[in-house]
Formats: structure tokens, C-alpha cells, sequence
């Protein structure tokens, strides 16, 4: 079981950065993949960015060269570092820890999200 909790969200400019903090709790934090997601209203959910246990990334296109997904697994937190945001990056952004056990369990957790608002 992993617990998550995100900080860090608001109200910001367009233009502007906003550093997303999520700390994990409650099991081995290095074994998992994680992620950041969102969701719009009225949108699906979707994945922003992730971070394997060994620290390789991935981004969806529509923040790649803006966002920065980054963990310390001594402090077992990941951040999604936001730069650059723009009006249709606002949505709710969940924090996610994914694994898949040895005998094919997905493991998946999520914390109640944050929200981030671009606007003037």
C-alpha cells in the first residue's frame, strides 16, 4: 500500500512555473514507476509524465521541453517541475505509483490531486 499526497498547484500566469510536489508513504518508494497525470473538465484523464524506478523519463508531447519530472528516492517524492504553462495545461494533476509484481499484479495508487489553473 502507498499513500500520496500533492502540493504545489495553483493559480498562475500564462508564462509562468509551477513546481508540483507529491511525498509517498507507506512502502518501498524506489520500486515503483511514477507518474503525473491530469484531467480537464470534460476531458479524460491523461498521462504528463512519468519517471521508471531506474529514473528513465517519458513525456506527452504537449509539455515535452516544459515539464521536468524528477525523483529522490531518499526523500521518496517525485516533483513535476512546469515552466513555460500555458492555458490549456490547467486541469487537476494526480500523483501515481505503478508496479507490476513478479506474478503479473498491477499495483496502482493515486493521491486526491491538485489544481493547477493558467490564466490572466
Amino acid at each position: 500500500q502507498v499513500q500520496l499526497v500533492e502540493s504545489g498547484g495553483g493559480l498562475v500566469q500564462p508564462g509562468g512555473s509551477l513546481r508540483l510536489s507529491c511525498a509517498a508513504s507507506g512502502s518501498i518508494f524506489s520500486i515503483y514507476a511514477m507518474g503525473w497525470y491530469r484531467q480537464a473538465p470534460g476531458k479524460q484523464r491523461e498521462l504528463v509524465a512519468a519517471i521508471t524506478s531506474g529514473g528513465s523519463t517519458n513525456y506527452a508531447d504537449s509539455v515535452w521541453g516544459r515539464f521536468t519530472i524528477s525523483r529522490d528516492n531518499a526523500k521518496n517524492m517525485v516533483c513535476l517541475q512546469m515552466n513555460s504553462l500555458k492555458p490549456e495545461d490547467t486541469a487537476v494533476y494526480y500523483c501515481n505509483a505503478h508496479r507490476r509484481s513478479i506474478d503479473n499484479t498491477v499495483y496502482d495508487y493515486w493521491g486526491q490531486g491538485t489544481q493547477v489553473t493558467v490564466s490572466s
